[in-house]
């Protein structure tokens, strides 16, 4: 096989996923790290270390062979050079959105490694997510320090509260001009993180020197690109003995039901993983999902067939399952983060099931579950801790070498900067065709299709 050679050069042809800068970092890093292989010290991180986005060999050699280079993600980690003195710098932080376990971590983390490794000395909390960046909200911002945030990880939720919806871009820049804030830490999902990007534009455009970093907070996990966010694992943690319980209500009564609603408004993830991590489900329904409840072959003909075999059975469903089986559209109705709000499938599941068993002169038992404001106050388990605290610790790495518009995440076990508006193209979904989906399949037994 002949050897492909590409011209270095190349790397300029292809641009994406490239960070956005705010000049030359020309500051010699306070952390002290090496550049010298075999040391037994770790080494700074170049800006042309890359991450390759695909790692399927037949998908590189594919590009190769085209005389393309691959796509690539930057490396996070520290630089031997910064753009900002830390004794000079103010950092601000801001939660928005949903609780999720782990927001607690984070902020803590983010002060510790600002503090600790940088010297900054001033570090802001913006309150009641972007609302506190804007002056007529009323909110006082939160001086955090080392003392004040030590304890906080042990805690679901955020000290700095939380809020939904857009607020006014210009003027929120303004308040960051006006406080002499460098550094803005924004901990949030989608719409969070296309605001923050919207923050970080409008700062260039005017020619400030403030960097804007995102790290991604969605329970549900449905941030493309990255292998997960932060709280993801807590929340099937957190739900796996909800279903075990359920199953024992369930198997404690003669054709017993128990259906288990989690949270997932697009993406099925978290009841997916439920499934698979206690293995007492039976069916699971996800918003990725097509399927009927009437028919041969339709949900409520298979769940007839499992109780006449063990008379009992498990249903977890994501709150944004079987949204087409309501007879009246919801879609023009939103939240104040423009998500349209969905009707409760776990209340419809419990009615039709009713209706369809009464019909045929089935006795049941059906016991309704929605554990999700539980699950989402959660505090962060062991690996979710970790997860936090390694995120935030490259964000503030990023941050002070300069670099902007940037997401920080996990991809193929690797940490790296992304351009926000790469991973706001579009949610990750369950691929139905995937490895994850045909696990649930086989764990749980229930069909392919129910159509």
């Amino acid at each position: 096989m002949s050897s492909i050679y590409l011209n270095p050069s190349d790397m300029e042809k292809n641009n994406n996923f490239r960070i956005s800068n705010l000049g030359e970092p020309t500051k010699t890093s306070p952390i002290h790290l090496s550049k010298i292989k075999g040391d037994n010290i770790f080494n700074f991180i170049e800006d042309s270390e890359r991450i390759l986005a695909d790692v399927q060999l037949k998908n590189l050699n594919a590009t190769l062979k085209d005389g393309m280079l691959p796509d690539s993600y930057e490396r996070s980690g520290p630089r031997e050079k910064v753009f900002f003195e830390g004794e000079n710098t103010t950092a601000a932080i801001v939660t928005c959105g949903g609780l999720c376990p782990g927001i607690n971590n984070v902020i803590r983390s983010l002060v510790m490694a600002l503090h600790y490794f940088y010297g900054i000395k001033r570090v802001i909390g913006i309150p009641y997510g972007f609302e506190g960046l804007n002056p007529e909200s009323g909110h006082e911002f939160i001086e955090l320090t080392p003392d004040k945030v030590k304890n906080i990880h042990e805690f679901g939720g955020t000290i700095l509260g939380s809020s939904r919806g857009n607020q006014d871009v210009s003027l929120m820049v303004d308040t960051l001009v006006d406080n002499k804030i460098d550094i803005l830490f924004t901990i949030g999902g989608d719409g969070t993180l296309k605001g923050a990007n919207a923050i970080g534009t409008e700062i260039i455009n005017r020619g400030l020197k403030i960097a804007v970093a995102g790290i991604p907070k969605t329970i549900d996990n449905d941030i493309d690109i990255i292998d997960k966010s932060f709280g993801f694992e807590t929340s099937f943690d957190v739900a796996c003995p909800i279903v075990r319980d359920a199953h024992n209500e369930a198997d404690g009564a003669y054709n017993g039901m128990a259906i288990v609603k989690l949270m997932g408004r697009d993406s099925g993830f978290i009841a997916a993983s439920t499934a698979l991590s206690m293995p007492v489900v039976n069916f699971v329904l996800v918003p990725e999902m097509d399927f009927e409840l009437e028919g041969e072959n339709g949900f409520l003909a298979n769940l007839k067939k499992r109780l006449q075999l063990k008379k009992h059975a498990v249903i977890v469903v994501a709150e944004g399952a079987g949204q087409h089986l309501f007879k009246t559209k919801n879609n023009e109705i939103t939240d104040a983060s423009g998500n349209i709000q969905h009707k409760d499938i776990g209340l419809l599941l419990k009615q039709k099931i009713k209706e369809y068993f009464d019909g045929i002169k089935m006795k049941t038992t059906i016991k309704y579950i929605d554990p999700s404001y539980i699950i989402r106050s959660a505090p962060a388990n062991a690996n979710d801790s970790l997860y936090c605290n390694r995120l935030a610790y490259h964000a503030v790495h990023g941050a002070m070498a300069g670099k902007t518009n940037f997401v920080v995440g996990s991809v193929h076990k690797r940490f790296v900067y992304l351009p926000i508006t790469d991973v706001t193209k579009k949610r990750k979904k369950i691929d139905m065709e995937s490895g994850l989906w045909f696990g649930v399949l086989q764990s749980t037994g229930q069909p392919f299709s129910m159509k």
